[in-house]
């Protein structure tokens, strides 16, 4: 049986002035305009027919802050569909806390970067299904790689960053990928700082690249504009899912419009 593709909405949450949590929308992960508030948003996809939701508190982990647990609960009271939170989670407790403020799945970067063993440590304790891997992947034309894809005529390999793409690792990701999903990951969230924002579409030598290296499946994350841009990414490069924020959240692209024009184009959706 054919499996269908996800949709998958996404808000990124920060602190605003008064110390409250809002979602915000940028570019390449800069330039952060305000978008709305983080429980009506979950409200607004959960109606809407989205088939999962992400919550990504996006500067936990560089100002060494704990996910906002509080409104993590707020948004799982709204969200019917499976809720995957991220930001910040670095321990096999920081896991626990995030299922029981009311996660279904837990986004991981810079934590499993740091030390691997937690993949293995929160899929044993909590299941491979909980666990997700992200990935904040830059391009890099240069000789320290490991895998190498053709892009635009040169060879090219994918970083791994941390910090909200602000600090290389020098892992290639590919090669993270592959350790991730032996370890135990349940799923990978493949984000290009590259295209983040820029509605030009996925990248597709980066999401095909993984998607070629694992059985896991894949979330294609950034840089979609339209309809037309997850279509390339679930056929040209076989990802699970599609991601998606500013299309949706100024109301350019509503789930069910996106979901009909792909199950009209033959990619498997559910209506």
């Amino acid at each position: 049986m054919t499996l269908t593709k996800r949709i998958i909405p996404c808000i990124d949450v920060d602190l605003d002035e008064e110390g409250d949590a809002a979602v915000y929308t940028g570019v390449n992960f800069e330039d952060l305009r305000y978008s709305g508030d983080p429980v009506e948003m979950a409200r607004k996809y959960n109606e809407a027919g989205a088939d999962e939701f992400v919550f990504l508190d996006i500067t936990a982990s560089a100002e060494g802050r704990e996910t906002m647990l509080d409104t993590v609960s707020a948004v799982a009271d709204e969200c019917f569909i499976p809720l995957t939170v991220g930001g910040g989670i670095r321990t096999r407790e920081d896991i626990k806390e995030t299922l029981r403020a009311g996660a279904d799945k837990v986004s991981i970067n810079s934590g499993a970067i740091a030390e691997p063993s937690l993949i293995d440590a929160g899929a044993d304790a909590f299941g491979s299904q909980c666990i997700v891997i992200s990935v904040d992947a830059r391009r890099r034309f240069d000789e320290a790689g490991e895998q190498y894809v053709e892009v635009d005529g040169e060879s090219c390999w994918f970083e791994c960053t941390v910090k909200g793409g602000r600090e290389g690792t020098g892992l290639d990701v590919v090669e993270w990928a592959t350790e991730a999903e032996e370890r135990g990951a349940g799923e990978l969230f493949v984000n290009s700082i590259d295209a983040d924002g820029t509605k030009d579409g996925y990248d597709i030598p980066l999401t095909r690249a993984v998607c070629e290296s694992v059985s896991t499946p894949v979330i294609a994350s950034s840089g979609c504009g339209g309809p037309e841009d997850m279509e390339e990414v679930f056929v040209d490069a076989d990802a699970d899912a599609a991601l998606a924020a500013s299309i949706f959240h100024f109301d350019e692209y509503g789930i069910d419009e996106v979901k009909r024009y792909l199950a009209d184009r033959g990619v498997p959706m559910r209506l």
